[in-house]
């Protein structure tokens, strides 16, 4: 999931092209709308989107799997800073007809390309979609949107301003038996929910990287961008989520889907304190392998996340229990279990009441929603505001680890207390 070269737009084409290492512009400078040519295009029922991929990595190939499966959809550029990430997804997708480009701009400049899909690093994730609504493009964009709190108030600007679709890849609230669970806790089926219990336990020491990084097809400072230079080791290039120059760990990768499930059901949108700890016990990164947050919310419940990397038992989850009923899901399944008449006496005795099975990969549902409202103009279902929403949980959780206390928020003001 690698990313293009960070403009900077006081300089000409032609120079950044000799130096596409040229240092990163905050992304307030970035949002100039004159400085990249708009696309206004009023796409009919009928009419194909033109498609974009920018950042070509293990996840992009993901995404346009489901993709290419509309055939209101063409993938008609692959964009990537290491040559050997556009070729291999050139050649999985039989793609061989799509332009190869390195610098983003390009895709950007293309008036011919009406939406882009981003999974780059997240250091790149606001940079690259201001600059692409600058530009016209409607934008699905990979979770978490934001890598830092300071980035969320001006990338909502910069979206609503620009009148274009932006749908992030919080695939949940577009799979159906999620869309079911909300259901049922708008009936009041559950109660009053005091407490939400997150989890996500994989094993990454079983799966192992690969050592090997062709630096001569990688441009290393463009990867880089803003981050503070430094030798992009493989480790890092393959596992950039657990850095905190390129991600957030836990809390931003995995947390952020859950806690924006949270937000979701329970109609909240930050929590009030956010605390936190971890380590590293198994795994030499910077971000912990093992992880606890507790993040507390103005209607009266805590929500925690638990989570290691050298465990895959359990998966990913989270469960909601209120003073009527608890509702467990995941990807594959939503089960809620009566507190009257449940009838265990051990743990995993419980009967449910209500058990919804998955149907299908809920990212799929979210990139067709993308493309409807590509042709509607409605809002899509992760929205701008949500997306940073959740990672602001995710930041807070992040930033309770790292000041080690309790970080409090406040939401009038939209700042952090002292």
């Amino acid at each position: 999931m690698k990313l293009q070269t960070q403009p900077d737009l006081t300089i000409a084409r032609r120079d950044f092209l000799k130096d596409s290492a040229t240092a990163a512009a905050g992304v307030g400078g970035a949002i100039l709308a004159s400085s990249l040519p708009a696309s206004a295009k009023v796409l009919g029922a009928n009419d194909r989107i033109r498609v974009g991929a920018i950042g070509t990595g293990g996840r992009m190939r993901g995404l346009l799997n489901h993709v290419k499966t509309n055939s209101d959809a063409e993938i008609v550029a692959l964009c990537d800073v290491y040559q050997p990430n556009i070729e291999r997804t050139a050649t999985q997708h039989g793609l061989s007809s799509a332009r190869q480009i390195k610098d983003y701009r390009a895709v950007l400049d293309d008036k011919n390309i009406d939406a882009v899909v981003i999974a780059t690093p997240d250091h790149w994730h606001v940079k690259i979609t201001a600059d692409a609504v600058a530009a016209g493009k409607d934008v699905y964009v990979e979770k978490p949107i934001t890598h830092s709190l300071e980035e969320g108030a001006g990338i909502i600007k910069a979206v609503e301003a620009s009148k274009r679709v932006v749908q992030v890849g919080m695939q949940q609230r577009s799979w159906q038996h999620f869309i079911e669970g909300k259901q049922i806790i708008d009936e009041g089926k559950l109660g009053q929910i005091t407490t939400v219990r997150m989890w996500w336990y994989q094993n990454y020491p079983a799966s192992g990287h690969s050592s090997k990084l062709a630096y001569d097809k990688l441009d290393q400072k463009a990867w880089l961008g803003k981050a503070r230079a430094q030798e992009l080791t493989p480790a890092k290039f393959y596992w950039w989520r657990w850095y905190w120059d390129f991600g957030g760990g836990a809390l931003t990768d995995l947390m952020c889907h859950w806690i924006d499930v949270v937000h979701w059901y329970q109609g909240v949108s930050t929590p009030t304190t956010a605390t936190t700890i971890g380590n590293r016990y198994v795994l030499d990164w910077e971000c912990p392998d093992t992880i606890n947050c507790v993040l507390e919310y103005p209607k009266n419940f805590t929500a925690t996340y638990h989570g290691t990397m050298s465990s895959s038992i359990d998966d990913g989850g989270l469960e909601l229990r209120g003073t009527k009923a608890t509702m467990k899901l995941d990807r594959e399944r939503l089960a809620v279990y009566p507190e009257a008449g449940s009838g265990f006496s051990r743990a995993g005795d419980a009967k449910h009441s209500i058990l919804i099975p998955s149907k299908g990969d809920g990212t799929a549902t979210h990139i067709r929603n993308f493309l409807d409202c590509v042709k509607s103009r409605k809002t899509p279902n992760a929205d701008i505001r949500v997306a940073v929403e959740a990672a602001r949980a995710a930041h807070l959780g992040n930033l309770a680890l790292k000041q080690a206390r309790t970080v409090r928020w406040n939401a009038q003001q939209a700042r952090l207390e002292s």
